[in-house]
């Protein structure tokens, strides 16, 4: 009899302790599989227009990879790199190569881009002129003051006729660069977002495709000169170094190289925004 209760407490206690780890197993795989179905949040910078908009088309592509997209909205074009190099941000999306290398090489960022999505071409506007031969004598111009978009704007003013840089001046041209202006034009550097206010007080203003979008402006047929699609100045997708490889990001960045985001681009902005893949 002895013999007997003590196999029958010795199979209890193995049941006992089999059941214990069948139930540490079974919720050691109920918690894997809770991480595994977790979302992961990445927060990207971006212009309102285009690229908050462009963002808006990827969400649901990578709401399916597990992927959830916060957009944050920044107006101008300083706080976005910032962000990005301070951690609050995991990428951002607002800028065209030139800018991205200035702006990095200025402020001793460790940036960089990992997908090229569309071209801005900037554009000249005026609301007291309906062609660029009306210009006169002494008119005032109004361009960006940041140093590429400074020289941007001076290569289209050229590309116009209406001045003549040094040949080696480039994208990097200032005003300084400057060796023929027939016209005697008076140009003002002015904060890039300030733009499409200021166009009822000059004469001309180049401004980002970005802006004039945000002001209501139409490119195609607002702006009296525009660049072509050859423009060097494509906006990208842009991470700190040693990211470029983390999977979400990665993810994001061929979701913005999809015939999605080509044909929104194509049937939004008509021209005024152009793929660039």
């Amino acid at each position: 009899m002895k013999k007997f209760l003590a196999v029958f407490l010795t199979l209890s206690i193995l049941a006992f302790l089999l059941s214990g780890c069948g139930q540490n197993q079974s919720a050691g795989e109920n918690s894997a599989n809770q991480v595994q179905n977790e979302k992961v949040t990445i927060k990207v910078g971006a212009s309102p227009v285009p690229h908050a908009e462009i963002l808006e088309v990827v969400k649901p592509i990578l709401e399916k990879e597990g992927i959830n997209l916060e957009i944050v909205e920044f107006t101008d074009y300083v706080q976005p790199n910032l962000k990005l190099a301070e951690k609050e941000l995991d990428a951002n999306y607002f800028q065209h190569i030139p800018y991205l290398e200035e702006f990095s090489k200025e402020h001793n960022l460790d940036l960089t881009y990992i997908a090229k999505v569309h071209i801005e071409p900037m554009g000249a506007y005026s609301q007291k002129i309906k062609n660029l031969g009306e210009l006169k004598e002494g008119a005032t111009v109004a361009i960006p003051n940041d140093p590429t978009n400074a020289g941007r704007a001076l290569l289209l003013l050229q590309t116009a006729g209406l001045i003549k840089l040094k040949p080696d001046a480039g994208i990097k041209a200032t005003v300084g660069d400057i060796v023929e202006n027939p016209k005697k034009l008076k140009i003002t550097e002015l904060e890039a977002a300030t733009l499409p206010r200021v166009l009822p007080d000059v004469d001309l203003a180049v401004i980002n495709t970005n802006y004039a979008l945000e002001a209501g402006l139409v490119p195609t047929k607002d702006a009296l000169i525009i660049e072509d699609a050859n423009s060097p100045y494509v906006n990208v997708l842009v991470v700190r170094k040693g990211d470029e490889s983390r999977p979400e990001l990665k993810k994001l960045a061929e979701a913005l190289n999809t015939p999605e985001v080509k044909k929104f681009i194509e049937e939004k902005y008509q021209g005024a925004v152009v793929p660039a893949f």
